[in-house]
Order: structure tokens, then C-alpha cells, then sequence
């Protein structure tokens, strides 16, 4: 599973380990990715979201429907 949120498209991000000894090597900073079954009621059915914690907490406000909307309007597939 990529390490990528549904519905608003946060994915890692790379930067730098700099070690006491100003050492650099390369590592990368994955979102909180949760995946989370929402019924959907106009298809009667469940829905499998891989989400960020940021992107359920937008789900519990706008509500699984519009969210829905918003990840098809993206282009992605449920």
C-alpha cells in the first residue's frame, strides 16, 4: 500500500538524518495513514478509504458523501 491519503493527496516527503557529526543521509517523513470502512447510503455499500488523520476528522465534518465526491473529482477509483 503507498503511503498516500485518498482524499487530500498528502504523500512522503524526503529531507535529510543530520547526525551530531553534521552527517547527511537521506529519509522521509510518511503521512498518518489510516484505512477506514464508511458506509456509503446512495450506493448501499461500503467504502474502503486509505486516509490521513487529518482527512478523517474532514470526513466527520463534510460527511462520506462529499468526500466521496471530492476523491472522484481527483480521478481515483473506490
Amino acid at each position: 500500500m503507498s503511503a498516500h491519503c485518498q482524499l487530500t493527496g498528502t504523500k512522503p516527503v524526503f529531507g535529510n538524518n543530520i547526525s551530531h557529526s553534521h552527517r547527511r543521509t537521506r529519509r522521509r517523513w510518511n503521512p498518518n495513514i489510516q484505512p477506514r470502512r464508511y458506509w456509503l447510503p446512495s450506493e448501499g455499500r461500503f467504502v474502503r478509504l486509505t486516509l490521513s488523520a487529518r482527512a478523517v476528522k474532514t470526513v466527520d465534518k463534510i460527511g462520506v458523501e462529499q468526500a466521496v465526491a471530492r476523491i472522484r473529482a481527483r480521478g481515483e477509483r473506490i
